[in-house]
């Protein structure tokens, strides 16, 4: 078992990155108006070479408001992505942006069906809460 360090988010080891494609339920965590943590269940697909996690949801839930919220503060809507197996864990941390462009959409769909193995239903308010990581922590 590897020792927990920071990853190189755009690098990452080839067992990290394993860790990150195999099924896995993750949490979000955004913050309030108020400052205080939310955190949800979700699913994240993971893209190093661009950069980017992902997360697909609907238009009006609390973890897009959140983020639209955030993105009016100087240093934007600061968020992490987490998941857990056992010992071995994985976080990503980065500046999250909402997307509503079909493209963008349809590219995060098809990842999260890639992931984990299943199309999610059509939803005409679905959106995408894209990551730009800079941080990558974990023990793998």
């Amino acid at each position: 078992m590897a020792t927990q360090s920071r990853r190189d988010p755009r690098n990452p080891e080839d067992a990290y990155l394993a860790f990150w494609r195999e099924r896995h339920l993750c949490t979000l965590t955004t913050l309030r108006p108020d400052g205080t943590p939310h955190v949800v269940p979700v699913g994240v697909t993971y893209d190093p070479e661009a950069g980017l996690a992902r997360v697909i949801t609907r238009r009006g839930s609390t973890k897009v408001a959140n983020v639209l919220a955030a993105a009016e503060r100087p240093e934007g809507a600061r968020v992490a992505v987490c998941q857990v197996d056992g010992r071995r864990w994985a976080t990503l941390e980065g500046r999250a942006t909402v997307r509503t462009d079909p493209e963008a959409i349809a590219d995060a769909v098809a990842r999260y069906a890639e992931r984990y193995l299943r199309t999610p239903r059509p939803n005409p308010e679905r959106v995408l809460i894209e990551i730009a990581v800079d941080r990558a922590l974990g023990t793998v």
